[in-house]
């Protein structure tokens, strides 16, 4: 992304503001280098979100979020931070399921 101001970033997140664009972005950072394969609406929050495709062990391709577009005359940066952090404690939960010790 270019020209960006992170507006708040957690272990597992970044929220930021383009640069003249008045949307905040929240983007998963555990989807880093994943390239987007197609935008639509997310269900839950009625924003775009970007979606790519991983592969499990078998193959099987499955489309996971990596950023979310929130307009900012919709949405105050709580309600987006309030997301993010949600997000945050559903990694630390699955880190700590499967790396009890780090």
């Amino acid at each position: 992304m270019d020209e960006k101001n992170i507006v708040k970033k957690g272990q597992f997140y970044t929220i930021f503001k383009k640069k003249d664009d008045e949307i905040f972005i929240l983007e998963d950072r555990t989807k880093r280098g994943l390239v987007p394969k197609e935008i639509k609406k997310d269900e839950i929050h009625s924003v775009d979100v970007e979606n790519g495709l991983i592969y499990d062990m078998d193959g099987n391709g499955h489309k996971v979020p990596i950023r979310w577009y929130f307009p900012l005359e919709r949405f105050q940066i709580d309600y987006v931070v309030n997301f993010a952090e949600e997000l945050e404690k559903k990694y630390k939960a699955i880190r700590e399921l499967t790396c009890p010790d780090d």
